[in-house]
């Protein structure tokens, strides 16, 4: 079940997700210092707001580009059935697709919003029509090309 309420942190743990949002690298001793904590004080604090759900996941965010990803694309996918076997069907296949790297649930025309990373435009056709558009759940899909991402993903506003 996904908690809705606003978890119960201090500003001490704010500026620690602030902080570890920009890098998860931080030590407990350089977290500690920074928030006039011990290290062990600091270390607790980060160790129960990852107990807590708070903090997720520890990742590296590494360049697209240098790892050959060169088009970004959103995807939106209009479903032709919602019934669950086919729905559930289809979000199978895009959890198995290395090159989508997000997907949504939307209201509007489009039931989902995929965000995918390809080589290139042959790679961004081959994941439309030969993945996408040949599922029986889905009746059409339409992508936007990134030309550029004047800012990038930015941490929550904690």
């Amino acid at each position: 079940m996904r908690e809705t309420r606003e978890a119960e942190m201090d500003e001490t743990d704010r500026a620690l997700v602030r902080m570890l949002q920009r890098d998860a690298s931080l030590t407990a001793e350089a977290l500690g210092r920074e928030l006039g904590l011990s290290p062990s004080q600091a270390g607790r604090r980060r160790a129960r707001l990852e107990a807590d759900g708070i903090i997720r996941a520890i990742v590296a965010r590494p360049d697209p580009v240098r790892l050959g990803l060169t088009v970004q694309a959103f995807v939106q996918v209009q479903m032709a059935s919602h019934a669950p076997a086919r729905a559930q069907a289809f979000l199978r296949l895009l959890e198995a697709e290395p090159r989508v790297a997000s997907v949504w649930t939307l209201t509007g025309e489009a039931d989902y919003l995929l965000r995918v990373w390809c080589t290139d435009l042959g790679a961004l056709n081959d994941l439309v029509h030969r993945v996408l558009l040949p599922h029986e759940a889905v009746a059409r899909v339409q992508s936007q090309i990134v030309m550029d991402q004047p800012k990038r993903d930015g941490p929550l506003p904690v």
